[in-house]
């Protein structure tokens, strides 16, 4: 089990407090290219699922391993709300890496009352760094 779920406000802290803290986007591209990525200096992008399928990425633990990262770097995981990342997350921990959390709201957050994300929690939604294509 990874370490535990942190809020995206706590995680751009951890990665501005630790020079060398990942954070890994385990979102698809579409997502990187039309809803936008968190603008943080050590982002990784790797998908947990394959669009547009949405298959589990077989390679994703085997990818994180080749970055040629220690198995205690910190290492948060992010996605649109927190489900995928706590999957990888997961993985991650089960293959020997101890540092690992999941940022449990997510880049968009919830739906809120009119069914939109990123107004009610998320990266977006706290004002956090980020950017778009």
């Amino acid at each position: 089990m990874y370490k535990g779920d942190i809020a995206p406000p706590e995680a751009h802290e951890r990665l501005k407090k630790n020079p060398s803290a990942v954070l890994i986007d385990v979102r698809t591209q579409p997502e990187w290219t039309f809803v936008g990525v968190p603008q943080v200096d050590r982002l990784v992008r790797l998908s947990w699922q394959v669009y547009p399928q949405m298959e589990v990425n077989a390679r994703f633990v085997e990818e994180v391993e080749g970055m040629a990262l220690s198995k205690d770097t910190e290492i948060m995981c992010i996605c649109r709300s927190g489900a995928r990342s706590a999957s990888a997350a997961s993985a991650l921990s089960k293959s020997g890496f101890s540092n690992v959390w999941n940022v449990a709201e997510g880049f968009e957050g919830d739906k809120d009352a009119k069914g939109q994300r990123g107004k009610s929690n998320g990266w977006k939604s706290h004002g956090l760094p980020w950017v778009q294509s």
